[in-house]
């Protein structure tokens, strides 16, 4: 079992380009906050939005998925999830709120990941949650002919147990240092559970799960109010290629954590910065909603569609959307592009 030292793998990582994104990041976190104390009311429909949105990205880039209508109801519990994967959508959303109220009360220990994979599944017809994998288990990419191929072998089951809980304690161990930034501590530590691949399955939604609760718990809230797991799953292309990069000779120890904290910190701070872009549009201009959808058009550069346009105003009907749209047709203020599926619109700025 390899031996994990972030307080060494922390110093490789201290280039120009990731200190000028911690910077980044520690100045819109600074104003996020001062933002949500003065509003926390008006930031409800956004929590809501991303809980949605969180639950369906997370598992969509797993495979698991239901229709739009029922993902919504069951995210809001006001139905009983039927099938397999609306009780994994189920799992994910009580993990999810949990982690959401209760952040502070969850250290990041071997039996608490337990629980939270236990909580995952306690809604399947399985008996795999809560329980360290029972046999080898490989991390497999299907090949353009269809073939599948072992991409990564990760840590024997044999050995899982103790290699959890030697993650947990680097991380323990390197946290308590004020001087290492956490943001850097979280990517690495989720890289190396990845590559522990501790369960039967569940793996990458307990990743992205723990991902939001240690960044909580190191007092970066963004995650609440801007789904994480839809700007990873918008991006899943480039997040396995980084995955992949950072895991190469990992057992070795000679793995570079720099590819995989480097898309991290992006997400991150695409996170903020959407947050910030939200806000502006939500509640300082204290517009109408036909207004927002407006707003949004204007200040997009070239097209945004109609589900673009609804990312971007939580808690806006699609029909207020199509209605908003319409009129801005009518009264030539933007064009449309395309048609179908493929329809786009953009500022018509002859017209200004």
């Amino acid at each position: 079992m390899r031996t994990l030292n972030y307080k060494t793998e922390y110093r490789k990582l201290l280039s120009l380009e990731i200190v000028s994104y911690l910077a980044q990041i520690h100045e819109m976190k600074g104003r996020q906050n001062l933002f949500v104390e003065a509003q926390k009311d008006a930031l409800a429909e956004l929590l809501d939005i991303a809980k949605i949105q969180s639950t369906e990205a997370s598992n969509r880039i797993e495979g698991i998925i239901t229709t739009d209508d029922r993902l919504k109801k069951i995210v809001m519990n006001k139905t009983t999830p039927r099938g397999r994967s609306e009780r994994e959508i189920a799992g994910y959303r009580d993990v999810l709120n949990t982690v959401h109220e209760n952040h502070d009360y969850i250290p990041i220990r071997p039996g608490m990941i337990l629980q939270l994979h236990r909580d995952l599944y306690k809604f399947s017809n399985t008996s795999i949650g809560g329980s360290f994998k029972s046999s080898d288990n490989g991390v497999a990419e299907e090949l353009p002919d269809g073939t599948k191929r072992v991409r990564f072998q990760p840590v024997p089951a044999w050995e899982t147990p103790q290699a959890v809980d030697a993650l947990c304690n680097a991380l323990r161990e390197a946290a308590a240092d004020p001087e290492l930034d956490p943001l850097l501590l979280i990517p690495m530590f989720i890289l190396d559970f990845l590559c522990t691949h501790p369960f039967n399955d569940g793996n990458g939604r307990m990743s992205r799960l723990l991902t939001l609760l240690l960044l909580y718990r190191s007092g970066y809230f963004v995650g609440k109010y801007i789904s994480l797991e839809r700007l990873i799953a918008d991006s899943k292309g480039t997040y396995y290629e980084a995955l992949q990069d950072s895991s190469a000779g990992w057992h070795e120890g000679n793995n570079d954590y720099l590819p995989f904290v480097r898309y991290m910190l992006g997400i991150v701070a695409a996170a903020y910065r959407e947050f910030a872009s939200r806000v502006d549009i939500l509640v300082t201009k204290g517009l109408s909603k036909p207004d927002r959808v407006r707003e949004i058009v204007r200040n997009t550069t070239g097209r945004i569609t109609k589900t673009q346009i609804m990312n971007q105003c939580p808690g806006i009907s699609q029909k207020t959307v199509e209605r908003a749209l319409a009129d801005m047709l009518k009264n030539s203020e933007i064009l449309k592009i395309g048609g179908g599926r493929y329809t786009s619109y953009t500022w018509n700025w002859e017209k200004e």
